[in-house]
Parts: structure tokens; C-alpha cells; sequence
């Protein structure tokens, strides 16, 4: 069976259990707690390079790190991944923008409010949120004209851009400002299979 290594708040983990519930494929999660250091223990480390989550191990016990790896691996061969090289050159793309231009400005601020820091770590939220309203005034502008970020359908692409902009709000992020990126992310949203960061915790759908 496959494993998934991740955190409970982890916005990359929630990118992968999302798509591990739409393919239907069965895994066992393994949920660390990154504040006690338990990503950076010797056994993890061999599991990951770079000491963080997510991680899918597979049945033969090779791992694959980081979020967009994991995700074009496990999209190969179906309809989440085009096979038209073009179309899966955009998708990828897409997935190099929200590493590069959204996942560190949406994420930090995120991280500094859930753990009651905002007030202290204000002037470093304001630097990451003057980059994150520029990658999402790019996603904005994209939106407007399109319903989906590749072709004319949901693939991984807007799965993966999806995660970080829909937690965007516990940041402080006006998201008020985007509503194209509001109308698309209802869409996604609504697809088969998409379930909610705290799926499967105790009084969560």
C-alpha cells in the first residue's frame, strides 16, 4: 500500500491527499508534527532529502518528494494529467508558477496567524504578501479569460495551484480583490473526489 508522510495543516499534503481521493487509491498517512521536529529525525530524513513533507513512499519502498513530483507521478496515465505534450508542458508550467510566485508569500503569512505570530512577524508578512498579490494578480488575469489553467478541463495544474490561493484568507490576504480566482475556485471545489484540508479529522467533512 502506498504511505503518505505529511502534517496537518500542510497545505503541499493536502494537494496530494485531495488527488489520492480522486484517483480512489488507497494509502496509509502518516502525520508528523513539524513544530516538535519530527521531519528532521535520522529515519525521516532518509525518506526525504530535504527533511519535509509531503513524501509518498511506494509498495516497494522507493519515495518521492515534493508535491509536484508526487503529483504528476500519481496523474500519469489518467485524465488529470493531458497527454498532449503541449497541454502537459502547460501544466507543468503551472505548477513551477505557484512553487516560484505563490506557495512561500500564501504560505508564511498562513503559518504566522495559525500559530498566533501575526502581530510579531508583521513587517515579515507585509514583504510576503507585497510578492503574493502580484502572483495572484498574474492568476487573476489568466482567470478572467479562462475557467480552467489548462485546456478545458480540471487537471492537476489547478489542483495544485488551488491548495495555497483557497487558504490565502488565514494569511490576511484580501481575496475579496480576485473574483475571478473566487469564481475558480468554486469550480474546483466542486469537482468529484475534493475534500477539505482537516478531511477525516472529528467534525470535519
Amino acid at each position: 500500500m502506498l504511505r503518505l508522510y505529511d502534517s496537518r495543516f500542510s497545505g503541499s499534503s493536502w494537494k496530494v491527499r485531495i488527488l489520492l481521493n480522486q484517483l480512489g487509491l488507497a494509502y496509509e498517512r502518516i502525520t508528523l508534527d513539524l513544530e516538535k521536529g519530527e521531519a528532521a529525525t535520522h529515519d525521516f530524513v532518509k525518506l526525504s532529502r530535504f527533511s519535509r513533507v509531503p513524501v509518498l513512499q511506494l509498495e516497494d519502498g522507493r519515495t518521492i518528494v515534493e508535491s509536484g513530483a508526487i503529483l504528476l507521478y500519481l496523474a500519469q496515465g489518467t485524465p488529470f494529467l493531458p497527454d498532449d505534450p503541449f497541454l502537459r508542458a502547460e501544466t507543468v508550467s503551472w505548477l513551477m508558477f505557484e512553487q516560484n510566485d505563490l506557495q512561500r508569500p500564501l504560505a508564511w503569512p498562513r503559518v504566522y496567524h495559525l500559530r498566533r505570530m501575526s502581530e510579531a512577524m508583521a513587517p515579515q508578512i507585509a514583504r510576503f504578501q507585497q510578492d503574493g498579490y502580484i502572483g495572484l494578480a498574474k492568476l487573476e488575469r489568466w482567470l478572467a479569460a479562462h475557467d480552467w489553467l489548462v485546456g478545458d478541463a480540471y487537471c492537476v495544474a489547478d489542483l495544485a495551484v488551488s491548495a495555497y490561493v483557497s487558504l490565502a484568507h488565514q494569511g490576511g490576504y484580501e481575496m475579496e480583490r480576485f473574483p475571478a480566482i473566487q469564481a475558480w475556485l468554486a469550480r474546483v471545489v466542486s469537482q468529484p473526489g475534493w475534500i477539505g484540508v482537516l478531511h477525516g479529522e472529528p467534525g470535519q467533512p
